[in-house]
């Protein structure tokens, strides 16, 4: 029979029978993850976080899955060094690889997605990875009946959002982008998915991601790249607009403890911000990046080049607190020192590597 085929009759049967299952994600057994995206800033986190010991559970292997487009085989140095790592070149619109993949996973951390401003670039390449590629580990993680999946979303649901701190329960309707609308039809499907198979899921509405191994190409935290270049070299960093716009800045190492935290929990069914819970304006991100880099600089100031859609953003993480015993837990100024540490010494490992 053809794939197709194969995948009409997998619906079909469950369909006709539509039990509800229930895999219990416990401690009491050593379990195996699949990372999609792994080995990006957040999913090659997530690896370090387990083979450091923050899991709840004994993890015997951590699958990787990542097509090595933005993520780096060098971001899983650390989970290698300190856990079983098997880490697998592929691409999650790969429907017969991931049947493969799953085949005996506990928890699946759904990390895979392409950035913000290639989505607006390439849009059907978007609908391809995030939304196709999203049903694909998702029918597969219900064929091979996998415990829980814990899904990336996204503070863009939100668009610009009327309510601050923003709640779970805020409407998507004023979002504007292809990520965002991605990441709301993913949310769907994961609801949907509970619904018709019982599919245990939790998904992580991420805010402003930033720390070592981050994107250069982020919609948002691009900027502090941008900054970091400019101070290094003596140059103010340039703000376009009055600066006064905001983010809520969340660490890295914060998001990956919360997907920890969100896999093994018992919750299901549900949606989480995962923020600082903190306005940080461009000015005074600038004013932090300058100090943690032992500058004086003052920023310079540019006309706006076009509207912000999205001028503030702020979570109300309670319910990640309540639910998932979550609380972000690296302030900015450590956070940005990180930052600056590692990208000191990227800049160190690239002048070197061109010296030779």
């Amino acid at each position: 029979m053809s794939r197709s085929g194969a995948s009409t009759r997998f619906w079909i049967d469950r369909w006709l029978a539509p039990e509800r299952r229930r895999v219990e994600v416990t401690s009491s057994s050593s379990q195996r993850v699949l990372i999609t995206g792994g080995a990006g800033l957040i999913g090659s986190h997530i690896a370090e976080g387990i083979a450091q010991g923050w899991a709840e559970s004994k993890v015997s292997e951590i699958v990787v899955l990542d097509n090595f487009v933005r993520g780096r085989r060098e971001n899983l140095r650390s989970a290698v060094e300190n856990a079983r790592v098997t880490i697998v070149e592929g691409d999650i619109r790969d429907r017969s690889l991931l049947g493969e993949l799953v085949d005996g996973i506990d928890i699946i951390f759904h990390q895979a997605a392409i950035r913000i401003t290639q989505c607006a670039e390439e849009p059907r390449l978007a609908t391809e990875v995030m939304i196709d590629g999203t049903y694909n580990v998702l029918e597969a993680a219900v064929e091979k009946k996998v415990g829980k999946i814990v899904a990336a979303s996204s503070a863009s649901v939100y668009g610009m959002a009327e309510i601050f701190p923003t709640t779970e329960s805020h409407h998507p309707y004023d979002n504007r982008t292809l990520y965002g609308a991605a990441k709301c039809f993913n949310e769907g499907l994961l609801r949907s998915f509970n619904e018709m198979f019982g599919l245990d899921h939790v998904a992580l509405r991420y805010f402003n991601v930033y720390g070592p191994r981050m994107d250069i190409y982020g919609a948002y935290t691009e900027v502090l790249i941008r900054w970091m270049e400019r101070i290094e070299n003596g140059q103010a960093p340039l703000i376009f607009g009055d600066g006064e716009q905001t983010m809520d800045f969340v660490y890295v190492e914060d998001i990956a403890r919360a997907n920890l935290l969100a896999a093994w929990a018992d919750v299901s069914d549900r949606v989480y911000n995962v923020g600082y819970g903190q306005e940080v304006s461009l000015n005074e991100l600038a004013t932090a990046l300058t100090r943690v880099m032992g500058s004086d600089l003052r920023p310079e100031y540019r006309d706006e080049r076009k509207v912000n859609p999205v001028p503030r953003r702020l979570a109300d993480t309670a319910a990640a607190e309540r639910d998932l015993g979550f609380r972000a837990a690296v302030g900015l100024d450590e956070g940005l020192t990180r930052l600056v540490d590692w990208w000191r010494s990227e800049r160190e490992v690239e002048r070197d590597g061109g010296a030779e």
